[in-house]
């Protein structure tokens, strides 16, 4: 018998990402905020070039950047 989460077509981190937001969202509000708090991610990056490293840039924001960049170029 295979596990739900895998028969539905979800990843097991995704399962677990859904599975901390369903817990996260039933606790009492004081709680609740700082389980969210600790639920939040801040990935950074940076480039090396010639041994050196670039600026430290977030990942989200990066990544926002580059699909507008990238639908702006799509459709021209």
């Amino acid at each position: 018998m295979a596990f739900a989460w895998k028969a539905s077509g979800l990843t097991y981190n995704r399962y677990l990402a859904v599975a901390a937001r369903v817990v996260r969202r039933s606790l009492k509000e004081e709680p609740r905020l700082q389980a969210e708090k600790r639920g939040e991610m801040d990935l950074r990056f940076a480039k090396w070039q010639n041994g050196k490293q670039g600026e430290n840039k977030n990942l989200a924001t990066a990544n926002a950047t580059a699909m507008a960049d990238h639908a702006d170029h799509g459709q021209s």
